[in-house]
């Protein structure tokens, strides 16, 4: 069985997850990690070659799919356009407000290029995007609602790392009980983002920095953390490692309505998961399978979950999908 190559940009926590989830996957095979620290620095889970970011384009036609780890927040709507200019590639985009802007910069490249580019891949935006797609459909008279958490997010986290004077930082989305008991019940309540949750941060500071304006900055930052109530709190590198070093995660896509009848219907996805960047890595994976095989068909440009019929991302040919999973 000939492999689907596939390269991974970036070696943090969701770099070592794609490691791993390609190593399940038996028509998968890592051929390289891209960095843009030095490669002597970079222990793999693994063991696979360890290449500078700026020498990826000596891979050209060795790799069918890039996989791009990077953060939202400044790696990927610089990275994702460029690479795609090189490789096929999946990218996990997840800032929301800015899904637009990001389809239109991957759609221009790609196409300009002849590659495809599978964007905001992973469970949210991902699978629970599918999710309220097609409970809305399903169910058109009704409210969708999506709750986050209790978990760490990494795209948050991430943006806080990225603030001056910050060492290290964890931040945890948590939903609102009574918001979502409400939604349960079947009030399909109007809720704003503020009352659906809150957000609680965790920081090392570096030694010396100005604490209060690092608050400011995390709490008025837009697109993160200006629309929620946020918590911020200031501890030792040791308290972290200690009660935060993990990274689980999970949600619910919930949809409430009624059938023309008047009969009450909830619909309702969920996700609980010990390892935020191992699961993601897995969906990644599976749609670097589905981009490489929509590509072979001829299709280029930018494409999301919602473009990609689920029969790409199985392993098994289409008879046997019918047969076992139909």
């Amino acid at each position: 069985m000939e492999k689907i190559k596939i390269g991974i940009v970036g070696y943090g926590n969701l770099g070592r997850g794609v490691q791993y989830a390609a190593q399940q996957n038996d028509d998968m095979e890592v051929v390289a990690v891209f960095t843009r620290r030095d490669p002597a620095d970079v222990a793999t889970v693994l063991p696979v070659k360890v290449e500078r970011y700026e020498d990826m384009k000596n891979y050209i036609g060795k790799i069918d799919v890039m996989i791009l780890c990077g953060g939202s927040a400044t790696d990927l709507p610089k990275q994702s356009a460029e690479v795609v200019k090189m490789f096929n590639i999946v990218d996990s985009f997840d800032t929301h407000a800015k899904v637009p802007e990001h389809f239109a910069a991957l759609e221009k490249a790609a196409k300009e290029t002849g590659h495809l580019g599978g964007m905001s891949i992973g469970w949210d935006p991902g699978l629970f995007s599918l999710a309220r797609i097609i409970f809305g459909a399903s169910l058109p008279e009704g409210s969708t609602y999506t709750f986050w958490g209790r978990g760490v997010s990494q795209g948050h986290s991430d943006a806080i790392r990225r603030i001056a004077g910050v060492k290290d930082a964890r931040q945890y989305t948590v939903p609102v009980e009574s918001a979502l008991e409400r939604v349960r019940r079947g009030e399909n309540p109007v809720l704003t983002t503020r009352e659906k949750h809150t957000r609680e941060c965790y920081v090392v500071a570096e030694e010396g920095a100005d604490l209060k304006r690092i608050e400011r900055e995390i709490k008025e930052m837009p697109n993160y953390f200006a629309d929620y109530d946020t918590t911020v709190h200031f501890i030792s590198e040791e308290e972290l490692q200690k009660n935060h070093s993990g990274i689980p995660h999970g949600g619910l896509v919930l949809r409430s309505g009624r059938s023309a009848a008047g009969n009450q219907f909830l619909m309702e996805f969920s996700l609980r998961l010990d390892s935020n960047p191992e699961f993601t890595s897995s969906v990644l994976v599976a749609y670097a399978r589905a981009v490489y095989r929509m590509h072979a068909e001829g299709k280029t440009g930018a494409v999301t979950v919602f473009d990609i019929a689920p029969k790409y991302l199985c392993p098994m040919s289409e008879e046997e999908q019918r047969k076992e999973l139909l």
